[in-house]
């Protein structure tokens, strides 16, 4: 259990990242001596160096000797990709097997890999979710050997309830519908509101487990232009609705994958009554909001939603415990459909697996969790974009996202990632290729690094390495 110390020193290490993050404090400038802070705060000169030792370690700030603490200078800016410009048709999917490739060896030991968006065990509280485990075990062993059946366990669902209030959603917790995972949630929705051979719009590009999901059920997928930092375009997916017969629209407005946008709060607005006034349903992906920088960019779409037509999808398999493995569902009007559905197909989860979330969720602490994840990851990605900046192509692109793990880059025009990709292979790292995240060929000169595995000495070559690969192709 955190200590007082422990709360005060993470606290002090927030807000000065948050003020490094905001520009308030600039790249390059000292900050107050340790002396200075800890006056200023009424702590102790230890509590202090706690601070800015893990600032440190965020690389959000360096020590110079007898010069004091100074911001650490930002990776040189680069241009980012451009809008996207997916084909106007619908097309049909067909891409699972490069998918299980390409993710059999992001998880293999012997290779480097920048290939899945999942976050190493070592950026979790990993005593914490032990004894949650522990908890849940002794408290609910009888139903270890019973069959789960019925609704899911309704602490969880307040949990997640009040969870969902810090996105701007109020919900009743007898409306929340416990998964296996984010992406179940999702295969249940689009179950519920469309049936095989319908059109559903999403992000170009977009994760390619959609696409997966698409292809199982028989659908086809439109893909709608989207900025890698405002995300998907609202005027082209207007015109997509005047044109074509759009059953549902599937889209993440909080750090796409794989580029990382975030959609501005008048946008998610207007999202939700451009659909509100056609009643096409908006599957929401909200997984990697609480990874967001900005405040008002993790507020749901689902909160402007005044005619019922968002589906808010979840999990806490990015922030809290990927082992559990267990997400949500609000379906709101579709609630009832979707669970005739999960329960023909999926059952119900693991008793103890629920109240160990639960407990997780209700534990005090757990803002400052999100915090220092998120700084976390950020210094992790700045370091990452120079390094891209030194070793990869002139002309090379990447995004700056507000958060998350996962970064785009777009290749001169004459790279072609998947040649790249077997070069890489040969030399034991691994990336996702850009092809692998749309429906048709296009982004064959792009690709998607995942940054939230193993960071050291190996990645950082890797990453170097996979940089000469390409100049040499360019």
């Amino acid at each position: 259990m955190q200590t007082q110390a422990d709360t005060l020193y993470l606290q002090i290490a927030n807000d000065m990242a948050g003020l490094i993050r905001a520009g308030t404090l600039s790249r390059g400038e000292r900050i107050p001596s340790v002396r200075t802070l800890a006056q200023q705060h009424g702590v102790s000169q230890s509590t202090v160096v706690q601070a800015y030792r893990t600032l440190e370690d965020a690389r959000l700030i360096e020590a110079r000797p007898r010069s004091g603490y100074f911001v650490t200078a930002r990776p040189p800016r680069l241009p980012e990709p451009d809008t996207s410009k997916p084909p106007v048709d619908a097309q049909s999917v067909g891409m699972s097997a490069m998918a299980a490739q390409m993710l059999a060896l992001a998880h293999d030991p012997a290779y480097t890999s920048f290939g899945a968006a999942c976050p190493a065990p070592d950026l979790f509280d990993q005593e914490r979710v032990r004894r949650a485990m522990t908890r849940a075990t002794q408290r609910h062993r009888q139903s270890l050997c019973q069959y789960p059946s019925g609704h899911s366990d309704e602490t969880l669902r307040r949990a997640i309830a009040r969870h969902a209030m810090r996105m701007g959603c109020s919900f009743d917790a007898e409306g929340i519908t416990v998964t296996n995972s984010c992406l179940e949630s999702i295969t249940l929705c689009l179950r519920a509101v469309t049936q095989p051979g319908d059109v559903v719009a999403l992000e170009s590009p977009t994760y390619y487990g959609f696409l997966q999901i698409l292809e199982h059920l028989g659908l086809r997928a439109l893909e709608i232009p989207t900025h890698p930092r405002t995300g998907l375009s609202l005027d082209a997916l207007q015109f997509a609705l005047d044109t074509q017969p759009i059953k549902a629209v599937l889209c993440v407005p909080t750090l796409s994958n794989p580029i990382g946008s975030s959609m501005p709060p008048s946008e998610r607005k207007r999202l939700a009554q451009l659909l509100g006034s056609r009643s096409v349903p908006l599957i929401e992906d909200v997984l990697y909001n609480d990874l967001c920088e900005e405040d008002d960019k993790r507020r749901a779409v689902k909160a402007y939603d005044t005619h019922g037509v968002v589906m808010v999808c979840g999990s806490f398999s990015k922030t809290i415990a990927p082992g559990l493995r267990l997400g949500w569902v609000e379906a709101g009007r579709w609630t009832e459909h979707l669970r005739q559905i999960k329960a023909a197909t999926c059952g119900s989860q693991a008793v103890v697996l629920e109240r160990a979330m639960a407990d997780l969720l209700t534990q005090p602490g757990i803002e400052a969790g999100y915090r220092q994840l998120r700084n976390t990851v950020a210094a992790r990605v700045d370091e990452a974009r120079g390094l891209v900046a030194q070793h990869f192509p002139k002309g090379t692109r990447v995004t700056d996202p507000a958060g998350g793990f996962i970064l785009w880059l777009e290749l001169p025009a004459q790279i072609d990632s998947l040649a790249l990709c077997r070069a890489a292979l040969a030399e034991r790292i691994c990336f996702a290729p850009g092809t692998m995240f749309s429906a048709t060929d296009r982004f064959r000169h792009c690709l998607r690094l995942g940054l939230g595995g193993q960071w050291g000495k190996t990645e950082r070559q890797a990453l170097k390495r996979l940089g000469e690969l390409a100049r040499a192709m360019a």
